[in-house]
């Protein structure tokens, strides 16, 4: 315990976040062991742990670049359904299930990384509500155009089409991957809790080593006055790249890990509805606090399955807990208790 006083800050506040994923895992896997999970609750493990990751990634944009990203979801399909089609694609050359997993995941966040930059290039200069708007209609563009794909696998390898399944030209032995509206079909599972787990302690491990980096620190500078920064020499465009990247990679990673949880998934699960849900994680948990999007999206993905014995009244009831946990993390007097407990500090202090 000395030891721990002795940290910095940010170091201690690091190791109290990865604690608190570590016993929040021996937790569950105890109660799974034991038998005492509903499988309600049991089917929302893998759920909760990628919307962790994706809470965590898109805070990298939102608390710490301070843009407002309303496209997150878009980065979270491409990593999706990359990573279905590229499990299938490894089905016959990697027999282990949980290197499979790894391995599409890891193509689904460099697809995710990739299209970002594609992305971010052109819209570098934008601030506010313009990047808000251009991301937005990015999330919209990837889904429409993720509904009008067919792909398909055979001995001769990938086939792709905009038409219909039939217009592939797919052999007798091959299988449809890619429906167009019907979404990713006859997907094998391969998440896992433990996957989702390892999945958030890398997020924790990106997330919080960039913020306290020379790189994050930049970020910072440049949210916090953008010409002052410039005046220094630290490069906007640069540094939001990294940032932005970075998070896109991250929700890739979740998207791959959400998709093979499934046996199907369709596009218009990661619409902008997810999108502001996701936001909604990182506002609650706190804007550059990366422990309260922990805690946040855990929390309200599990929330709707708690209060399912209230049957029609449910989502009434979440509104309005979601209306007093704001009312209440924004009272002055809980900003200071909370501000004990607040990551590092990367946030913007407030002006006295």
């Amino acid at each position: 315990m000395e030891k721990l006083k002795r940290m910095a800050p940010s170091t201690r506040s690091s190791f109290i976040t990865y604690g608190m994923v570590i016993v929040a895992y021996a937790v569950m896997e105890a109660l799974l062991s034991g038998g005492l999970l509903k499988s309600s609750l049991k089917g929302l493990l893998v759920p909760i742990c990628a919307y962790v990751v994706m809470a965590v990634s898109l805070n990298l944009t939102v608390g710490i670049m301070g843009e407002l990203s309303l496209g997150h979801a878009g980065f979270m399909s491409v990593g999706a359904f990359t990573a279905v089609i590229a499990a299938a694609a490894l089905e016959s050359t990697v027999t282990s299930g949980p290197v499979r997993l790894a391995v599409s995941m890891a193509i689904g966040g460099v697809a995710a990384g990739l299209v970002s930059l594609i992305v971010v290039v052109p819209v570098l200069r934008l601030q506010g509500d313009y990047l808000a708007i251009v991301t937005l209609a990015f999330g919209e563009i990837i889904k429409n155009i993720i509904n009008c794909v067919y792909v398909g696998l055979d001995g001769e390898g990938f086939h792709f089409g905009m038409k219909d399944a039939a217009s592939l030209g797919l052999a007798a032995d091959g299988k449809m991957l890619l429906q167009g509206p019907m979404g990713a079909v006859g997907i094998q599972k391969l998440s896992s809790f433990t996957a989702g787990f390892l999945l958030i302690l890398l997020t924790l491990a990106v997330a919080l080593n960039f913020i306290h980096s020379r790189a994050g620190r930049a970020v910072m500078a440049l949210r916090d006055n953008r010409i002052a920064a410039e005046s220094v020499g630290i490069s906007p465009s640069r540094y939001k790249m990294m940032a932005f990247v970075t998070s896109a990679v991250l929700a890739g990673l979740a998207g791959g890990l959400y998709a093979m949880n499934f046996s199907s998934i369709l596009a218009k699960k990661f619409d902008f509805n997810t999108s502001i849900l996701i936001l909604v994680f990182v506002v609650l948990g706190g804007m550059g606090n990366i422990r309260g999007s922990v805690i946040a999206a855990a929390a309200l993905t599990v929330l709707p399955e708690l209060l399912r014995d209230f049957s029609d009244y449910r989502m009434l009831v979440y509104a309005i807990v979601l209306i007093l946990v704001m009312l209440f993390t924004n009272n002055p007097a809980c900003k200071t208790v909370f501000a004990r407990f607040k990551l590092g500090s990367p946030a913007k202090k407030e002006a006295v």
